[in-house]
Parts: C-alpha cells; structure tokens; sequence
C-alpha cells in the first residue's frame, strides 16, 4: 500500500477551480467528524480509534469524535474544506493551499512530526546533487516532493531551470525507476526505502537537509475550535497518549507498532524505520516548543513563497502576502485582512502543563 499524504497535479488543478461555499460552523455541539490518511505520522489517529483511545478521550469531555480514514489523502482534505469534517491530518503547504486558499480559517491544533529523511531526491550512478543539472526528475507535481526539489536545488545553486519536472504518479515510483530512461527521481517512503536499495540508486538530498520545513498536522476549522475548546483538548489527550505508547521501548509500545505497520501496509521494521526517517513530538512541551520558533515563521515563508510561484495560493493572488498566516507569537505573514491558516500551541500547551 502506497503511504502517501501528497497531492498530484490533476487534483490541484481540481481544486483549484473549486469554490467552497461558507459552511455554518461555528456552533457549540458535541459531535465531531475527524479524517486521517496512511501516513507514518498519522497513523496514532487510526490506531487510537481502534483501541479505544478516541472515546476514552470524548468521554472524558463528553463529547463523541467519529475518526473516518481515507485511502485518498485529496478527499480526506476535500471534504473537510467542504464542511463535512471538523478537523483533517494535513501537511503544512496542503493546509495553506487548499482549505485556507478555499476560504476556510484553520488553526494547527498539533503539530505531530516533520519528514527527517522520509522525503529523497536520486540520481543514477555514482555522483552528487549538483549532477541533476540537465536531467529530467520524476516526481509528483506540485507535491511536497516538488518543494524538496527546489529546496535541493537552491542548495547548490542552481533553479528549476536547469532540470525538467516529469509529473509521475507515486504508485509508478519505484518500477519508473528501474527503467533506462528515468535517472533522476524525488519521492517519499515508503519508495524511498525500496528505491534505495536499487544497485544504482544514489540519494544526494533529503529532508533531513531542510529539517522541520515539511511538517504533518492534525488541523481544525478555528470556529469549530473557538466555540468547542473540548474538541481541541480532547485531540490533544488523544494524540499525546497514543504517541507516548508507539515511542515507548516496551512490549505494549512494539505491539502499537506492529498493528500500526500492518494497517499501513508494513511490518513492525518496516513502520519502526519509517519513523527512523521521521522526528515524531511524543512530548507535547517539546512540539510547543518547535511550534513557537523562529524557524517556523521563516518555513512557512518559504512554503508561501513557493505556492505562489507555482499557483497554488489563491485564483488570482498577486503576492505571497494573499493569505494572513498567524503565528503562535501573534506575528502574522501575509494579509493581516485574511488570515485563514493558524499556529496555536493552546491545547499542546495544556498536554505539556498536564491541565487537559
């Protein structure tokens, strides 16, 4: 099973001509829908669901939360962006370039990890990044995928305009590959781990390289979050104990790793080096942490910049400035009239103070 949390180029183009009519919200209630896709980093969320974990937690502020995964990371996005899910795992660049580029305020309610290796970029044969230049490179348009190759390039100096992008689909990954004509490549794992092992597979870049820029999320619609703090503190009790059982060096922490695995497609060593490649915040003090950096800000104005230079902030958006994105500092990037993507370390910050 393909792990994927990215986007393709037809569905941002879909997307894109979409508009999302305002959905009412805002509303005290005590039912709520949350989806996740397959992902290294979002599978506590399944696994909570499974367990029990999710209604211990609801329970506790009685509250009911129905967690629905999707095999198709776009439409767990979709449909939240369309009203019908309270809350969705995303990456930071596909909350910025969907639901906030659709009219929807969000707030990052967790900041679970950031990729540490599980996104690459290849090259056949013996030699280093700059040898790129003039090759075409395989990848998914548009996708994370896309933002590390560009970040990869800048790094040696060169641009986009030295290479040519080939759009493949993640599932032709690994086979596109070993055929004669691909010998450049930007994926993510679980290809990763299987293209490495490729006699002429060379890694010259990966995320490790841009730490902390390609960031996986459990976000939430901000009228839902303001008029339902318990949603936000159960989300918080939810992922906190889920991710302190898969980290822990016990028989019931590798016993949450293997049923992880297996739900995604893996094993145990397989999930287990998967999150290897993956800086997981188990502790909520240091997640609030990361979130409250500098580096966070100057991240997203990278992944703000590189959204709009490829026409994925807003129809029509004449700056990066188009979309307000606020940071837990109060500084805000962008339109201070628009703000619709939001970093809050409030409910972090209650797992960390031991007050959910």
């Amino acid at each position: 099973m393909t792990i994927t949390r990215r986007l393709t180029l037809t569905t941002i183009a879909a997307l894109g001509a979409l508009s999302f009519a305002p959905t009412a919200w805002a509303q005290e209630k005590t039912d709520f829908k949350v989806a996740w896709s397959i992902y290294v980093g979002w599978m506590p969320w399944g696994y909570a669901a499974d367990t029990g974990i999710v209604d211990k937690w609801a329970d506790q502020y009685g509250i009911s939360i129905e967690v629905t995964q999707f095999n198709d990371y776009v439409e767990s996005i979709n449909q939240y962006t369309a009203g019908g899910y309270d809350a969705v795992t995303l990456t930071n660049m596909d909350g910025l370039s969907i639901p906030s580029a659709g009219g929807v305020d969000t707030t990052a309610v967790i900041v679970g990890d950031f990729s540490d290796g599980n996104d690459a970029v290849f090259i056949k044969g013996a030699g280093a990044l700059a040898d790129i230049a003039g090759r075409d490179v395989n990848l998914v348009e548009f996708s994370v995928s896309h933002y590390l190759l560009a970040r990869a390039l800048d790094s040696v100096g060169l641009s986009e305009r030295d290479v040519k992008v080939i759009n493949t689909a993640d599932p032709d990954m690994v086979g596109a590959f070993q055929t004669p004509d691909v010998t450049a490549m930007v994926t993510w794992n679980p290809m990763v781990a299987e293209i490495e092992t490729l006699p002429d597979a060379v890694k010259v870049f990966d995320s490790s390289q841009i730490s902390g820029e390609i960031i996986d999320l459990m976000v939430a619609n901000t009228d839902v979050l303001a008029d339902n703090p318990k949603f936000g503190q159960a989300l918080a009790g939810i992922w906190y104990e889920t991710a302190a059982l898969m980290t822990a060096d016990t028989e019931e922490g590798a016993a949450a790793r293997a049923a992880m695995g297996a739900a995604s497609g893996t094993d145990q060593a397989g999930f287990e080096a998967q999150m290897a490649a993956t800086k997981l915040f188990a502790d909520p003090a240091e997640a609030v942490a990361f979130t409250s950096s500098a580096e966070l800000g100057a991240t997203m104005d990278l992944v703000r910049a590189f959204l709009f230079d490829k026409g994925l902030l807003t129809p029509g958006a004449t700056s990066q400035d188009a979309i307000g994105i606020a940071l837990p500092d109060g500084t805000i990037l962008g339109d201070t009239a628009n703000v619709k993507f939001r970093f809050d370390t409030k409910y972090m910050q209650m797992a960390a103070d031991g007050t959910l």
